[in-house]
C-alpha cells in the first residue's frame, strides 16, 4: 500500500512511501515532519492501492518512535520461542447508518474477542477496490446495502495473536474507513456463516454508546458517529423539502 502526502487536493506530493510492517500513517507522517488532516482519496485495487492524504507542517520537535509497539493476545507466549508469520492485511469498514440507526457487527468465537462489536467490513480481496469491499462486506455480514459515501479514516493496529486458522500471527492491521448510508434497512442477517461474525444489529442512534465495542470500533465511532448521523438527519430533511 503506498502512502501520499499532499498540502492541498491534486497538489504535488510532500511525500510518498509503501507502509511498512507495523507502521502508522500518522506516525510515520508526524515524523514526517507533517500532521494528517484528513484522509483524500484511496484508489486502485489490493495490488496498487494508493491512500492519499492531505497533510500540513506542524513545525515541533519529533523523537522518532518507529513502528507500532506490538502487543501479544496470546496469554503466555514466549516470543523468544515463537516464530510468528508476518502478515500485513489491508481491510476497509464502514459507519453505516439509517434510520434504525448505526450498523454493527459481533465478533464470533473464532477471533480473539467474541462478543465485542465492531463496524461492518473486511480485508480487500484480489482486483477489489475498498468500496466495493465495503458493500460485499456489508452485505455479506449483515444483509444490507450500503451507499458508499466518503472516505474518512485511516487506522490501523498491530499485534501478536492467533489467526481463526490457528497460526499465531505478527498481525499489522490496516483500515482504511468510509461513511455509507442506507436507504431501505432491514433486520441483519449473517449471510457469511461460521466466520468471523457472529451477528449483526442496528443500534439506536440514542444507544449506540452503550454497546460493548471492540477499542478500535469505538475510537472510530466516538471521532466520527455525531457528525455522520446528523448528515444522514440532513439529508432526509433535504429529501422531504
Amino acid at each position: 500500500m503506498q502512502i501520499v502526502g499532499v498540502e492541498v487536493g491534486g497538489g504535488s506530493p510532500v511525500f510518498a512511501y509503501t507502509l511498512g510492517h507495523g507502521e502508522d500513517p500518522h506516525q510515520r507522517a508526524w515524523e514526517d515532519g507533517y500532521k494528517i488532516i484528513r484522509p483524500l482519496s484511496a484508489t486502485g485495487t489490493i495490488e496498487d492501492l494508493v491512500v492519499t492524504v492531505q497533510v500540513t507542517p506542524h513545525g515541533r520537535l519529533v523523537n522518532p518512535r518507529g513502528p507500532q509497539r506490538t502487543r501479544t493476545m496470546i496469554r503466555g507466549l514466549n516470543l523468544s520461542e515463537a516464530e510468528p508469520v508476518r502478515r500485513q492485511r489491508a481491510a476497509a469498514y464502514a459507519i453505516v447508518v439509517s434510520d434504525r440507526g448505526i450498523l454493527a457487527t459481533e465478533f464470533s468465537d473464532r477471533t480473539a474477542v467474541p462478543g465485542l462489536w465492531s463496524l461492518p467490513g473486511g480485508g480487500i480481496d484480489e482486483g477489489e477496490g475498498p468500496a466495493h469491499t465495503v458493500q460485499r462486506e456489508v452485505y455479506e455480514e449483515t444483509g444490507q446495502h450500503a451507499e458508499v459515501k466518503q472516505f474518512i479514516d485511516v487506522q490501523t493496529d498491530h499485534w501478536i495473536g492467533l489467526s481463526p486458522t490457528g497460526v499465531i500471527e505478527d498481525f499489522h492491521a490496516v483500515r482504511l474507513i468510509y461513511a455509507a448510508n442506507c436507504h431501505w434497512p432491514t433486520d441483519p442477517i449473517v449471510h457469511d456463516a461460521g466466520g468471523t461474525t457472529a451477528d449483526s444489529a442496528w443500534v439506536r442512534p440514542d444507544r449506540w454508546r452503550e454497546l460493548p465495542w471492540a477499542t478500535g470500533a469505538m475510537s472510530l465511532l466516538n471521532r466520527h458517529a455525531p457528525n455522520q448521523l446528523r448528515l444522514w438527519r440532513w439529508e432526509q430533511q433535504q429529501r422531504l423539502a
